[in-house]
């Protein structure tokens, strides 16, 4: 491991600090009692206080300085004076520990009393502080010019979601994006409970990838010698539970989902399922809408969401339009009592890429998603699914080639899901089954496994049901205006991290010498670099075996250029 020079001091101190006998990272109990935001809120002039958090600035002005202190609750100054921490002879705890010996980004313990600035600034006068941690790294640091420019942000993505843990220290409202979204689980689940549903768990590691289509991780299970998958949906044991007797289950479930990632899809992400018996997709539409309405509250204290250039109301009641309607409404097209036939041929008109793969539901879905679901901006119910697309749904009262499911559209995504739960054993098995011959036939979205243990549980008998989905992670990326579905996530699945190599200083020579010239032929780089026959061979070969370099044959000649 290579270290900068600013950490190589850093060791330096945290030696000298263990020469003076301070344990740079105590293990003892350190009595906090207030936060930044306690003092400043309830500020009393002279008032004794405890408090701990990072060092993030200091402005040293000889026997006294201003710093600034974080916690998680924010920043607060304190005044550091040589005289008031050494209140004797000795006053080495202040010019040697603290001005020499301290760097931004440790963590300090202060006791001191509350007192006002000349201009009013509510600060701490340090009376004695003790380290609680030393931190070898250095922070990025922002810093802020005179005219209000920020210089050297830490704003590039890839490092903010790799280092989450520096993103989260020098940039304080990304902390708000995860307080908002603790807020919007517990506001749910309040609401969930005051209806008198039940909180559930069900297992993450299943025998077969049922509820959805999707592709999913795969482990083995070394005891039984079986293979497991890991949830790509909760949906078929939530309803297992309502056969159980349970009215009304509901889990926030992490699902993994071996599949691509963009800006709005992560491999792992959280949905929030509910099922409650003897009600209908009607009843749940009402019950989202009043859901989404109270969560909006307690997230933002309004109704109302900004994203990107769009304002979002989540104030009920939402439009509800049905699916044939609206592609008729967008496309002129109606799509009622159509053939695949009829439908795949208006589908290629409308210029939408087909395949033979595609059945009647897949159509119907290419059509709504090219042509129509983007038009939503605000939240409105599309209802009314095609059958072929519903494999778990209820089919419609009055239309059979329909299936009573609606889903949630805002600013063009979808965030819900919910049908009037089929519970018919044997529709359901024969549902099952024509999703296995959509497989066979290359449908990479219909279902390609039976869960019997499923349908012997439908046998036993499941009440009238209506159950839905959320997308935790899509709503709290509409709710803090999150283009990316990285920036709601603490950790977000990333490529591996590429390690800087560690090359020779003789190899670091010659790739200095290339960098400038991008391009170099063999005998000029050879004799730029000055090295020995034994060591430029040596140097050339370490470049190219670790892809730094190359060397290309011309007709000019041998030339190296950087990779």
């Amino acid at each position: 491991m290579q270290l900068s020079e600013q950490e190589l001091v850093r060791r330096e101190k945290l030696a000298k600090l263990r020469d003076l006998g301070i344990n740079p990272y105590p293990a003892d109990l350190y009595p906090v009692a207030q936060t930044s935001k306690d003092i400043k809120h309830n500020f009393e002039e002279g008032k004794t206080v405890v408090i701990a958090g990072r060092l993030m600035s200091r402005r040293i002005q000889g026997s006294a300085s201003f710093a600034e202190l974080q916690d998680s609750e924010g920043r607060i100054q304190v005044y550091f004076n040589r005289d008031e921490i050494c209140t004797g002879a000795d006053k080495s705890k202040y010019n040697e520990v603290y001005k020499k010996l301290l760097d931004i980004g440790d963590f300090i313990g202060i006791e001191g009393e509350l007192f006002k600035t000349k201009v009013g600034e509510k600060t701490v006068m340090v009376k004695d502080f003790t380290l609680l941690s030393k931190a070898l790294k250095p922070l990025p640091q922002p810093r802020v010019d005179a005219e209000g420019k920020v210089h050297d942000a830490f704003t590039d993505p890839e490092q903010r979601y790799r280092q989450r843990y520096a993103d989260l220290v020098v940039n304080p409202h990304v902390k708000n994006v995860f307080v908002k979204r603790t807020k919007l689980f517990n506001a749910m689940r309040q609401f969930f409970n005051d209806a008198g549903y039940f909180e559930v768990e069900t297992p993450v590691l299943q025998p077969i990838a049922g509820g959805a289509a999707a592709r999913p991780f795969i482990t083995h299970h070394n005891s039984l010698d079986i293979p497991l998958y890991m949830r790509i949906a909760n949906e078929l044991y939530l309803k297992r539970l309502i056969v159980g007797g349970f009215d009304g289950v509901y889990e926030f479930s992490k699902n993994f989902r071996n599949e691509g990632m963009d800006r709005t899809h992560n491999p792992e992400f959280t949905a929030m399922e509910i099922y409650v018996a003897y009600k209908d997709y009607n009843w749940m539409m009402d019950f989202c809408e009043q859901l989404l309405e109270h969560c909006a509250i307690a997230v933002n204290g309004t109704t109302k969401a900004t994203f990107g250039k769009h304002e979002i109301d989540f104030k009920a009641p939402y439009p509800r339009v049905t699916m044939a309607d609206s592609i008729k409404h967008f496309t002129g097209f109606d799509i009622t009592g159509k053939t695949e036939a009829e439908i795949r041929q208006a589908a290629k008109d409308l210029g939408i890429e087909v395949d033979d793969t595609m059945g009647k539901g897949k159509l119907i879905d290419e059509i709504f998603g090219e042509k129509c679901e983007g038009n939503y901006i605000q939240p409105t119910f599309i209802t009314d699914y095609p059958k072929e697309m519903s494999p778990l749904c209820k089919e419609h009262r009055e239309n059979p080639e329909l299936t009573e499911r609606f889903e949630l559209m805002v600013c063009g995504k979808e965030i819900a899901n919910a049908y009037s739960e089929l519970n018919d054993p044997i529709d359901q098995r024969e549902r099952f089954e024509h999703q296995l011959e959509l497989a066979k036939k290359g449908d990479d979205e219909a279902t390609a496994t039976i869960d019997y243990d499923f349908l012997r549980a439908l046998e036993y008998g499941m009440p009238p049901t209506s159950g839905m989905g959320i997308g935790m992670d899509r709503l709290i990326m509409f709710l803090t205006n999150n283009q990316s579905i990285q920036e709601v996530l603490f950790f977000p699945q990333m490529k591996p991290e590429k390690k800087p190599l560690a090359i020779s200083d003789d190899a670091k020579a010659i790739l200095e010498i290339l960098n400038k010239a991008e391009k170099l032929e063999l005998a000029a780089l050879k004799s730029q670099s000055g090295l020995s026959n034994k060591k430029w061979d040596k140097s050339i070969k370490e470049l190219t075996k670790n892809s730094l370099a190359k060397v290309e044959k011309t007709e000019e000649g041998l030339f190296v250029e950087v990779v």
